[in-house]
């Protein structure tokens, strides 16, 4: 695994690189949180070259304003850039999966698939349910090495639902005709019917509910996650 600090147009951002093939980038939840992928980069790193990133304000990348959802979509696309990629798989986990279909959305001639990982679909609808959830149970995280970064995350919450709200949202989704794998677990304290909605949109996707699986999945059921991951990208 090979670190390095990308200088973009007005931040550093820490990225890490490991494996060999076709490019795919992973980012992780939040927003405000640093990366915690690397189980999962490990998963698949004999298959595909994996990068991983902390948006700007998170864990190791500098912390410089602003915020919001374009801008961290715009740093995800000048990273591109910088490994000199014509497209690249993009993928993620929770608020990074929705940060990688927004991304798909927004530049899709740049997206050869999507891995969308215990995201929360395209409204926000299930919050309460989430809430509800957490009153009656708990769910395994993982070890954060760097506090979450509340700035970021008020500003990329109130940025996406602003994106959210765009007119011709559902209208792009299905447009969006790149292979695609969703993967929730069963048990994840948010509620999978958002993705299962994002699924019927999406011209070119396959849904997976692994069972008693939790938000992390990689945490509860590494070894179907890895399975459902390499079936995807060796087909």
């Amino acid at each position: 695994m090979q670190e390095e600090m990308v200088q973009l147009n007005d931040v550093r951002l820490w990225t890490s690189t490991q494996g060999e093939g076709r490019p795919v980038m992973f980012s992780n939840g939040g927003p405000g949180l640093c990366d915690y992928l690397a189980p999962v980069a490990e998963m698949i790193d004999d298959l595909v070259r994996v990068h991983r990133w902390e948006q700007r304000g998170c864990g190791r990348s500098e912390a410089v304003p602003p915020y919001d959802h374009a801008t961290c979509l715009q740093d995800l696309e000048e990273l591109r850039r910088y490994f000199g990629y014509e497209r690249w798989i993009v993928g993620g986990h929770s608020w990074g999966a929705n940060l990688a279909l927004d991304y798909a959305m927004t530049y899709p001639q740049r997206v050869l698939a999507l891995i969308y990982l215990a995201g929360t679909g395209i409204t926000e609808d299930w919050k309460p349910e989430f809430r509800r959830r957490q009153q009656e149970r708990t769910e395994l995280l993982p070890d954060f090495a760097y506090p979450w970064n509340e700035e970021v995350l008020k500003e990329g919450n109130r940025s996406r639902t602003e994106f959210l709200s765009s007119p011709d949202l559902v209208e792009r989704i299905r447009a969006l005709d790149v292979p695609t794998i969703i993967i929730q677990g069963e048990r994840d304290l948010r509620p999978n019917w958002s993705s299962e909605h994002l699924a019927r949109l999406l011209p070119n996707a396959r849904c997976h509910e692994i069972p008693d699986a939790e938000h992390c999945l990689w945490l509860t059921h590494p070894q179907e996650l890895r399975d459902l991951l390499r079936g995807f990208l060796q087909s």
